[in-house]
């Protein structure tokens, strides 16, 4: 595979991101009955093929889901302005909101049809901070352990350039959503 130069890696990276917003349904929200009938990869496809609403919360923060498949998942955002604390950098909220979503999502994407998860446990490394000159960041969760009532899954956050701002690792325990 030939190797991309910057240029060519944002603008792939930011064509990316500009399709998958087309995309994208309305944020909004389905019923735990609703998500529990779904597979998990279904779950995902029509979330990114607009078919089902985008999650409000991604909206709000404005990322967007980039690429899933088993035990995987990554999202896209561009920090700016609107993500800054009082000091001139962007939150740390925001990454750990990033890492929390791309970690759990990986989790969610090996569960069975009539599970769900919920986050017990979140750490967060910061290793560098985000400002919002820095262009699209992209934070990238993997599945570490899926056993019968927890997962264990990793993720980071790194930017074009392959510059890490931050790790995390995350427990979720693993609920049954059906009746």
């Amino acid at each position: 595979m030939p190797v991309l130069t910057r240029e060519e890696k944002l603008a792939s990276w930011l064509a990316a991101e500009q399709s998958q917003r087309a995309t994208l349904a309305a944020p909004g929200t389905l019923t735990l009955a609703q998500v529990a009938e779904l597979a998990p990869q279904e779950f995902f496809d029509r979330i990114g093929k607009g078919e089902l609403p985008c999650p409000p919360f991604g909206d709000l923060v404005d990322f967007v889901p980039i690429e899933w498949s088993a035990g995987l998942f990554v999202f896209q955002g561009t920090p700016d302005a609107r993500h800054y604390n009082p000091l001139g950098s962007v939150h740390g909220g925001y990454a750990a909101t990033l890492l929390d979503s791309c970690m759990g999502c990986a989790v969610h994407t090996l569960l069975k049809p009539g599970q769900g998860y919920t986050t017990t446990d979140l750490r967060i490394s910061y290793v560098r901070a985000l400002r919002g000159d820095i262009g699209p960041v992209r934070a990238e969760g993997r599945i570490v352990h899926l056993g019968r009532s927890t997962a264990l899954a990793e993720g980071r956050i790194y930017d074009v350039d392959d510059r890490l701002y931050a790790v995390g690792s995350t427990t979720c325990l693993i609920l049954n959503m059906q009746g």
